[in-house]
């Protein structure tokens, strides 16, 4: 019973030494470059949002159109 708990300890740590010189090889992006690209998401998330507001608005025209000609 110890032998095993030895062992699932010892690849517990194991993983963690590997995560660890995995995160020393990361290139971490500058600040000047994380608010670009936050920018970026955000103009292209309100530019969908738009799109699909568009396309609801001529969906839901269409469906009312639809209702009351066979009303």
């Amino acid at each position: 019973m110890a032998k095993t708990k030895k062992k699932f300890f010892s690849r517990i740590g194991d993983w963690f030494r590997g995560m660890r010189s995995e995160l020393k090889k990361v290139v971490w992006p500058s600040a000047k470059q994380t608010t670009n690209n936050s920018l970026v998401v955000l103009v292209v998330m309100f530019a969908s949002a738009l799109v699909l507001w568009g396309f609801d608005s001529l969906a839901s025209a269409f469906v009312e159109v639809l209702i009351s000609i066979f009303s």
